[in-house]
């Protein structure tokens, strides 16, 4: 896999500040997390850090689900990200 080869989706100008850009990276990162993980099914410590990880974005887009709602919408639609069930 071609590193950063998903960047070339996102805008040039995006801030990297941005929700949009950190969901991107945490996205990217338990892309190749779970790549990884598929092969070296006891690597415990990379399980932990995926579910770091995927703790973080899920903050991210509760928290934009809440600010902006059409900005949410538009950002799970892009990376293919299944909305959280809520209970």
């Amino acid at each position: 896999m071609v590193k950063n080869a998903f960047i070339s989706v996102l805008p040039q100008e995006e801030n990297p500040g941005s929700v949009e850009f950190q969901v991107f990276c945490f996205t990217n990162k338990i892309q190749k997390l779970t790549l990884h993980l598929e092969l070296h099914k006891k690597d415990f410590l990379s399980q932990r850090g995926l579910r770091i990880i995927l703790g973080r974005r899920q903050r991210l887009l509760a928290y934009l689900a809440k600010k902006n709602r059409v900005r949410y919408e538009k950002l799970l639609s892009q990376q293919d990200i299944r909305e959280r069930k809520t209970r």
